[in-house]
């Protein structure tokens, strides 16, 4: 159990009055008259994520208030882990809402602490008995995991490192992890990957992890691990190179993924690839103009450097289908036209299933973790023709970057397999409550609710 939770009860533990901003009038006139005079004297707001701490008539914090746009709004409660005084608190709220609450503080409390102290101890949150204390610190828990390896430098989160994380992930859980690494890539017919990555000092490899009960629904997830992004020859100016370490943020998501569903012991056949690299730059770097003959067959002109993660993307994808799972996911940070597109904040998802894509979403409203579908518009793959090769990785034209992107990837996914592409930041930009700056795991609540919805 994560530090910031706690299964006892403690008798010392402080409520915590979670008050919806329009029954707050209601709510006030239930107080006594030191409470209402304090929130009176202290021009208090009932605006979302306000909170204040309210002492008795001898001077002792009695509880606090913390105002949410109304019950389901729970990362209005996302702050309080590290802005309250250390100690013990409980959540007075309804228990239709209270896992999503608790997770919310869970993620609140969340420091990156590998190079840095961290500052205060969270405040602790007393779990009731009737929570679902197992399922709360597996979500909060996974999401510590997909920030962890996002936030850590490619120094210390190169493709070996990854590997290492997906291995000890692997042994935690009694899945398998399988490894093909350096030139046996080529002699296993993985060129893409091998291309890509052999610039560099640490060997690409394609990470293999299976778990579970072979005669369960397949489920496979493909995750970019591009683990730093110089660019390649197309090098990217040293704005665009900043935080290149998060380029494995989709490998992240789906061992952060792979985490909820082992916990959870979900009746799912799991497999889950990985290309692992560093797009780096030496004298034997991939070259624009270079022909590259994927898994699938297809030749692969390379039309820039830049665009890596898709060609990595496609011999796992051709890996991953070969199985013909009953549901295949992938998940990268692959363009910043998404980002043009959405923002920061919010995933593009990709499907050939509109079910898939109707489902996600809603599951996604639910769990305050949304995502927006983009349309795989098939006018837009004659921009990806080349005259040499039967496809080009980067698109002739500057409109539209993350559906071409997606596009490219359709081409290794066969119209009979179920599929859905993710193309996401992760990353938080600037800090919000439950989510501070820094990597940032997006739809993987959205997804585990759709897959325990599905599988369970």
């Amino acid at each position: 159990m994560l530090p910031c939770f706690v299964t006892e009860i403690r008798s010392d533990s402080i409520p915590v009055k979670v008050v919806a901003i329009n029954d707050y009038a209601n709510w006030l006139t239930k107080q006594d008259a030191v409470a209402q005079n304090w929130l009176s004297s202290i021009q208090f707001k009932n605006q979302p994520g306000n909170i204040s701490l309210i002492a008795d008539a001898s001077g002792k914090l009695q509880y606090v208030l913390c105002c949410v746009l109304d019950k389901n709004q729970f990362w209005g409660v996302g702050a309080l882990s590290t802005a309250l005084p250390e100690g013990y608190y409980h959540l007075e709220l309804d228990n239709n809402y209270y896992a999503n609450f608790a997770i919310a503080w869970g993620l609140g409390a969340y420091q990156f602490s590998r190079y840095k102290k961290s500052g205060k101890a969270p405040a602790r949150l007393v779990l009731p008995k009737s929570a679902d204390a197992h399922y709360i610190n597996n979500m909060v828990e996974s999401i510590y995991l997909v920030r962890d390896l996002i936030n850590t430098p490619t120094d210390h989160m190169g493709p070996s490192e990854l590997a290492d994380a997906a291995a000890l992930l692997a042994k935690q859980h009694k899945a398998k992890l399988h490894q093909i690494i350096g030139d046996n890539l080529l002699k296993e017919n993985y060129a893409s990957i091998h291309t890509v990555g052999r610039a560099s000092d640490d060997a690409p490899r394609l990470l293999d992890l299976r778990w579970g009960n072979s005669k369960h629904p397949k489920v496979t997830l493909v995750g970019k691990g591009v683990c730093f992004d110089t660019g390649g020859l197309d090098i990217k100016p040293s704005s665009g190179m900043l935080l290149m370490k998060k380029d494995m943020g989709g490998a992240a998501h789906v061992l952060g993924l792979a985490r909820m569903i082992m916990q959870a012991n979900l009746p799912i056949q799991l497999r889950v690839l990985i290309p692992a690299v560093e797009n780096a730059i030496s004298g034997n770097a991939y070259r624009p103009g270079d022909i590259i003959k994927s898994r699938k067959g297809l030749t692969v002109e390379i039309g820039n450097t830049d665009a890596e993660g898709r060609v990595v993307l496609a011999d796992a994808l051709t890996e991953a289908v070969s199985e013909k799972p009953e549901l295949l996911i992938d998940i990268a940070t692959l363009t910043g036209a998404a980002r043009v597109a959405l923002g920061t904040d919010l995933p593009a998802m990709f499907t050939n299933r509109d079910e898939l894509a109707a489902s996600i979403t809603k599951h996604g409203e639910q769990q305050l973790d949304p995502v927006w579908r983009l349309p795989l518009f098939a006018a837009y793959r004659e921009s990806l023709n080349s005259q040499i090769a039967d496809i080009n990785n980067n698109s002739s034209d500057s409109y539209a970057g993350a559906i071409t992107a997606a596009l490219f990837l359709k081409e290794f996914v066969p119209d009979d397999i179920p599929w859905v592409h993710f193309d996401l930041m992760a990353w938080n930009v600037k800090p919000k409550a439950g989510r501070p700056q820094g990597g940032e795991a997006m739809a993987l609540r959205a997804l585990f609710s759709y897959l325990a919805a599905r599988f369970q």
